[in-house]
């Protein structure tokens, strides 16, 4: 049974990993590198723990989190199906069973807001850590001056919270943005589509989402 230390530890997934930012990084996107896998693999995990789900239905949200991102070595468009594929094949190679492998690709085929769905649990779990995280430490363009939509939206953000409630039926992304580097409507400009696909997972969790800004309920 694969674990998600083997996983984290092995060499060839930390390198597509590493590539698969270093290219982003030449197109001007934002971290994708390990504070970002390490992040929705640990909030992935968390939701669906604190959910009631099984121990092992969170390791493997975790392991999807964690590989989530690695298509993006061969290219930013289809990267989620490009990463399935690769991580069906290094997980065979693992010696992976086939039912985790089937669990964990699915969800990493289907994270992506253009083309994604989610189908079960985990990669419900998945869409909403990964479009979650919002921070401005994934900014890495230093000329304020020569930020894109994407650069002011998340360099805005100061504080971000996922919290699930006491009586589990709402799951929140609690946000304080700086309005003068971005404002509410550039926010919604760009992370529509993710919001929606996050209403719809948190709907598979029997949960309602919620996107708070600034002390204001905006979902």
């Amino acid at each position: 049974m694969i674990t998600f230390e083997e996983v984290r530890k092995d060499e060839g997934i930390k390198a597509y990993i590493r590539k698969a930012d270093e290219s982003l990084k030449e197109i001007g996107y934002t971290e994708h590198s390990f504070a970002h896998v390490m992040k929705v693999a640990t909030t992935a995990s968390n939701i669906l723990l604190t959910m009631g789900y099984s121990k092992r239905e969170a390791e493997l949200a975790q392991i999807a989190g964690y590989m989530h991102d690695i298509g993006n070595v061969i290219n930013r468009i289809d990267h989620a199906q490009s990463g399935a594929v690769m991580a069906f094949r290094i997980l065979d190679n693992m010696g992976a069973d086939p039912d985790d492998i089937a669990t964990i690709i699915t969800a990493i085929g289907n994270h992506d807001e253009g083309t994604g769905n989610p189908v079960n649990p985990v990669s419900a779990t998945l869409i909403l850590a990964d479009k979650t995280d919002v921070r401005e430490s994934r900014v890495r363009n230093e000329d304020i001056a020569t930020f894109d939509i994407h650069d002011r939206v998340n360099y805005s953000v100061k504080k971000a919270d996922v919290t699930i409630n006491e009586e589990k039926t709402e799951i929140a992304l609690t946000l304080q943005i700086d309005t003068t580097i971005c404002s509410v409507m550039d926010y919604f400009e760009i992370f529509l589509k993710r919001m929606i696909l996050c209403r719809k997972s948190a709907e598979k969790l029997n949960l309602k989402f919620k996107l708070i800004i600034n002390g204001q309920q905006l979902l």
